[in-house]
């Protein structure tokens, strides 16, 4: 992997992510970290430069997230973004106070410094359209700074020290909105920072599998294979490094969609090289999850049951040290208490393993998202159809049952489930859409079948559009599409008698259910 590293350090913003992703766009590693990171540890990794995120706080309530003002002092550029750039104005001396006129939303920039992060801008307009959100902005600059443009209501809407590599905008650059943002944040990367553009995903294999080698040695691995496309990619680059060293272990959970267990065991013996253990554990897990109607519990439980399997079934391959799985940057995130808050939810293989657990884990996609898992899996000449699957839960269908886990409810499940892929699939739309599932809510409704009255059990449609999960807006399916399925599920799975569609966007949703 590239040593070039852009650091941004997280003080709460819903945006930060795309930072991270903007700057990956333009092949340059970067990688989040809370705001609260010690300063030795951030100099230790020796970032060729840092951003300070903005943040829904402001620099002067009582309990603002402050970073350690070191950070100044390490030699190395940072920019700072909204809140950023107000806690650099302040670290330094300068002054901040709540503006007699807010700023959200599109708003005209005037650049009147046609270098650094505007090096390479058009002259003529000087005008450019941006996207502000922040009811604070910067009243005096810190001593040696000046500015660089200026807005309606913020006088220093972007700032640059004289002699050091420290700049600030007041403005979102990682929103799509900003239509100069890609060149701003390019002449922070390259200009300032010096990066060359050379993260791809082919350099990414060179060092991943230097150091897959260098760690595994003559050991063993097996790798917990659930035939999506984290898990399947991961297989693919630790084979790529060790070969047959590796074995992977399939898991029949009972939890699996109509027919998913045999068409992924005769996918991976047909067409790849990998050798596959498959095991079937549906009746240890309907029996782990019974009565478990808490998602964090059934997560849990899901993580301690795979767990258990693996390290049986690495006792059978004999002297198995590692176990590799596809654990990818947005569950990291979700999983853990990033920004000094509670984590949304636990994922099976990050917050859900079992403390107890033998096995050292090797997760070559951490710090990837799905689309660049994509970009590496067809790099590594994975097959399309493996590569564009829709992302389907480590657990399961138990996430996708609100409520108890039983043999029946899965079976009501599954019939539907196959009924939204087929109509997704027949109309076009599959690839179109990152996921499309159904949902069988805890709820019973009242209807009419044959003139006679029903209570039953209501499926929801959960469509969405997304690039990378850690945000999604719902999918404006076609109504004839919508009405097909509904059709189909309520005629065809018995037991149902409702189908609504879920139009909720994430944040303030997540994708899944639970």
């Amino acid at each position: 992997m590239s040593t070039q590293k852009i650091v941004i350090l997280d003080f709460g913003s819903q945006t930060t992510l795309l930072i991270a992703r903007r700057i990956r766009e333009q092949k340059v590693y970067s990688e989040i970290h809370p705001y609260t990171l010690p300063l030795d540890k951030l100099a230790a990794m020796q970032p060729t430069g840092i951003v300070l995120s903005g943040s829904p706080a402001s620099v002067y309530d009582d309990d603002a997230p402050i970073s350690d003002p070191g950070i100044y002092g390490l030699g190395v550029p940072v920019l700072g973004i909204c809140y950023g750039a107000q806690l650099m104005t302040i670290q330094l001396g300068g002054k901040v106070e709540r503006a007699e006129k807010r700023e959200f939303g599109e708003a005209q920039l005037h650049v009147e410094y046609a270098g650094g992060l505007f090096a390479g801008l058009e002259t003529a307009p000087t005008h450019h359209r941006v996207w502000m959100s922040h009811g604070d902005r910067i009243e005096a600059l810190a001593p040696g700074f000046a500015v660089s443009a200026t807005s309606a209501h913020s006088p220093y809407a972007a700032i640059r020290h004289a002699e050091q590599p420290f700049v600030g905008v007041q403005f979102h650059p990682e929103v799509a909105h900003t239509l100069i943002g890609a060149e701003v944040l390019g002449n922070f990367i390259f200009g300032l920072c010096g990066c060359r553009p050379d993260w791809t995903m082919h350099s990414f294999i060179d060092a991943t599998v230097a150091e897959v080698q260098a760690k595994v040695g003559a050991d063993r691995v097996i790798c917990a294979l659930s035939g999506g496309v984290d898990s399947s990619v991961t297989a693919a680059l630790v084979h790529r490094a060790i070969g047959d060293q590796l074995t992977c272990i399939y898991v029949n959970t009972g939890l699996m969609r109509a027919g998913e267990s045999e068409s992924v065991l005769r996918f991976f013996r047909e067409t790849t090289r990998l050798k596959v253990i498959d095991v079937d554990g549906s009746g240890y897990f309907l029996a782990a999850l019974a009565g478990v109607k808490d998602p964090e519990e059934k997560r849990k439980r899901i993580g301690n049951g795979f767990i258990e399997i693996f390290e049986a079934e690495a006792r059978k391959v004999g002297q198995v040290r590692y176990l590799a799985q596809g654990t990818l940057y947005p569950d990291v995130i979700e999983s853990v208490a990033f920004r000094g808050k509670a984590p949304i939810k636990s994922h099976h293989n990050v917050g859900g393993l079992p403390e107890r657990m033998q096995l050292d884990l090797i997760e070559p996609l951490r710090e990837l998202f799905k689309d660049e898992v994509r970009e590496l899996g067809l790099e590594l000449g994975l097959p399309e159809e493996a590569i564009y699957r829709q992302p389907f839960p480590g657990p399961g269908l138990a996430v996708r049952i609100m409520g108890d886990i039983t043999a029946e409810r899965l079976a009501t499940l599954r019939q539907a489930d196959v009924i939204v892929l087929e109509e997704m699939k027949d109309a076009g739309w599959y690839r179109k859409v990152w996921q499309s599932f159904a949902v069988l809510l805890p709820i019973q409704t009242v209807g009419v079948m044959g003139d006679g009255r029903t209570y039953e059990h209501v499926i929801a449609l959960r469509c969405v559009d997304s690039k990378d999960a850690m945000t999604a807006d719902w999918t404006r399916l076609p109504y004839e599409l919508l009405g097909r399925i509904s059709n189909r599920i309520i005629n065809e799975v018995r037991g149902v008698n409702r189908v609504v569609y879920d139009i909720s966007s994430k944040p303030p949703s997540t994708i899944e259910w639970e």
